[in-house]
């Protein structure tokens, strides 16, 4: 098997665990029985405080196909999902929840999205596009959720569904080409924007999102909204400076039209329109001053994004370049051994 190719990694990042590692494993392996070619279920251990790393490599040790990556501190679901694909050796990539949250047989439909259509990147799972559903999810954890993924929808030009979700499939050549930085569920929309600002074509397909058996939840609320409204912002920066700006600029003109409509009345003085009984004139000039200058930072914002995406430009290609003399380097010491 080590020597073999790979053509199907499933990914699935864990942290106390312990109670889903077995039957995790076993769906894993009934699902891709009839699987005809390679495929390898590698467990991600993210600094886990129970006994999950141990019940992880006494399984482990039971199926080659299955294998285990771990350290030593928890970090983040980012973290861990960027070792686990580093670690990763298919052709074809399939990331998913540990608990099975979405059922084992979405692997094979997003492989099978990704294996018919060689033009196409990247497969997202969503349980929130028409076909999709979630069964038994918390209702306030899911409206959250709902009302979230439709900001970051937004945020993403209205493409997508579901944005933040860990059901995902990646060709090989594409998750390659992502310098990637998360440790936290960011992750995923690190992943996204980056997938969408160099190219790379990305496909959504429904999902059924069911709740947690065993196990407790990792959700935080704070947390999780904070980084995902900072995202929306840095993705698409006139939702907030454009919404902001526009809104000052309208109240200023709303009340320079008040103030004149007063003036025609006679009940503004035009001599002494800043005395302190009509502060109403400094008002109006802090108004249009504040909301012109709210509209510049959200304009030098898209330049900055712009910026960003030719910066992923650059990385994509260093990464090509890297991975090309990695490659001539492995075939030039495989001539040396056999010469």
């Amino acid at each position: 098997m080590p020597g073999d190719r790979v053509e199907l990694s499933v990914v699935a990042p864990m942290f106390n665990e312990q109670e889903n590692v077995r039957s995790t494993v076993e769906a894993i392996r009934e699902t891709l029985r009839d699987f005809p070619a390679a495929w390898e279920f590698v467990m991600v251990n993210d600094g886990s405080t129970d006994n999950t790393l141990a019940v992880a490599q006494e399984v482990a040790q039971t199926d080659e196909r299955v294998r285990v990556v771990s350290y030593g501190q928890n970090a983040g679901r980012g973290k861990a999902l960027r070792t686990g694909i580093a670690a990763a050796r298919g052709e074809f990539i399939v990331t998913t929840d540990f608990d099975l949250s979405y059922e084992p047989g979405h692997i094979l439909r997003l492989y099978a999205a990704l294996r018919e259509n060689p033009d196409l990147d990247a497969v997202l799972g969503s349980a929130y596009m028409p076909g999709g559903q979630a069964i038994g999810v918390p209702w306030f954890r899911l409206l959250v959720s709902k009302v979230g993924n439709r900001i970051l929808a937004r945020a993403m030009g209205g493409k997508f569904h579901t944005i933040t979700c860990v059901l995902r499939g990646y060709r090989r050549r594409a998750i390659d080409a992502l310098e990637l930085q998360s440790d936290g569920k960011e992750i995923h929309l690190e992943i996204l924007s980056k997938l969408v600002a160099l190219g790379f074509k990305v496909k959504e397909i429904p999902a059924t999102l069911r709740s947690r058996k065993k196990g407790k939840s990792k959700f935080r609320f704070r947390k999780t909204s904070g980084t995902h409204l900072l995202f929306s912002v840095m993705e698409r920066p006139m939702m907030l400076f454009g919404l902001f700006g526009a809104a000052l600029l309208v109240a200023g003109f709303g009340l320079g039209l008040f103030l004149l409509a007063k003036w025609r009345q006679g009940l503004v003085d035009p001599l002494h329109p800043f005395n302190p009984e009509r502060p109403l004139m400094t008002v109006l000039v802090v108004l249009l001053l504040v909301g012109v200058q709210v509209l510049m930072f959200g304009f030098l914002a898209i330049q900055m994004v712009d910026l960003r995406r030719q910066l992923y430009l650059v990385q994509k290609q260093n990464r090509e370049r890297m991975r090309g003399t990695t490659e001539l380097k492995i075939e030039s010491c495989k001539m040396q051994i056999e010469n």
